[in-house]
């Protein structure tokens, strides 16, 4: 497959800070990569790198076929990037946003583009309606339709739904996924595991290294981890009291269960033996997503999980 995204030795730092520390990436055209990580991991200022909006320290590579370094200015007009704060025009309706957006970009046949747009995501019976006066669902929507107005081959999406509601969400996913049929790339960060899993394939920042690489499946399996999931009486208490338990990584209550993680399944039993009874039930289970992105932040290098 032909890569839309190759680059390698990515270096950011502002002033003593070094933000994004030898990043390497490389995603092929029509995926959808997800980017996770803490705040201030770096997720953002690899995004502003890759697309051009910032110059790197050093690296090199391609990105849409092009010196990623020296055809900034061709790469911003093949790109999309929806900030996670709604920045167009709140005094302004839908339909002049896009339209403005139109002149920026010098498109040809601009009235029909903004027509197209507005109908693909639902927003022309609100054209007439100021910006500012929309929900975050359909702000989101309007700024989404911004972002792909000029056609682009890659988009980029800073933590896009924050703030959105569940079904909002699932509808920008599902629309993000029908644009991926059509070929664009997209490259996503986010802080929900679900999200997470409707991508193609993740990585995961932290201290400015992607230090996990692949699809949710891949990142599990190389993760070594064992974990039980746990139900029963007051389980909140026994997930803290196990919390500091030698060989557990990480205990989190989950409603009425616990999960308990760890790489040495005989530490496991042995922390969870007091709790082996009625009323509790233990049951060993398959790591989720965020069992591993627990235990994920705890660490600064590990190449298990590299690809």
């Amino acid at each position: 497959m032909t890569a839309a995204i190759d680059v390698k030795h990515l270096n950011k730092s502002f002033g003593d800070k070094q933000v994004v520390r030898d990043v390497s990436i490389r995603v092929e055209e029509g995926r959808i990569t997800g980017f996770l990580g803490p705040n201030g991991a770096g997720k953002t200022t690899t995004l502003r790198l890759i697309c051009g909006l910032l110059t790197p320290d050093s690296g090199e590579g391609e990105v849409l076929g092009m010196d990623f370094r020296t055809q900034t200015d061709a790469i911003k007009r093949q790109t999309g990037y929806m900030t996670q704060r709604f920045s167009l025009y709140e005094d302004m309706t839908i339909e002049e946003n896009l339209a403005f957006i139109a002149r920026v970009y010098e498109l040809d046949d601009r009235q029909g583009r903004v027509d197209k747009a507005l109908e693909r995501l639902g927003l022309q019976d609100r054209r007439g309606q100021l910006a500012g006066a929309l929900s975050g669902g359909w702000k989101q929507r309007l700024a989404l339709a911004a972002a792909t107005l000029h056609g682009p081959k890659l988009l980029l999406l800073d933590e896009p739904t924050a703030g959105v509601d569940p079904k909002a969400r699932r509808e920008f996913w599902d629309e993000i996924h029908t644009l991926a049929e059509g070929g664009l790339t997209v490259l996503v960060s986010t802080h929900y595991m679900d999200e997470a899993e409707r991508c193609h394939d993740i990585g995961y920042i932290l201290h400015g290294k992607l230090i996990a690489r692949g699809t949710a499946q891949e990142i599990i399996s190389k993760s070594g981890l064992v974990t039980f999931n746990g139900k029963g009486p007051d389980i909140g208490k026994v997930a803290h009291e196990l919390d500091s338990k030698e060989g557990v990584l990480s205990a989190s209550a989950f409603g009425a269960a616990v999960h308990i993680s760890g790489t040495e399944k005989a530490a496991l039993e042995q922390a969870i033996q007091p709790y082996r009874h009625a009323p509790y039930e233990w049951t060993e289970v398959t790591p989720s997503l965020e069992d591993v992105f627990i235990q994920l932040m705890g660490r600064t290098t590990d190449d298990r999980y590299a690809s």
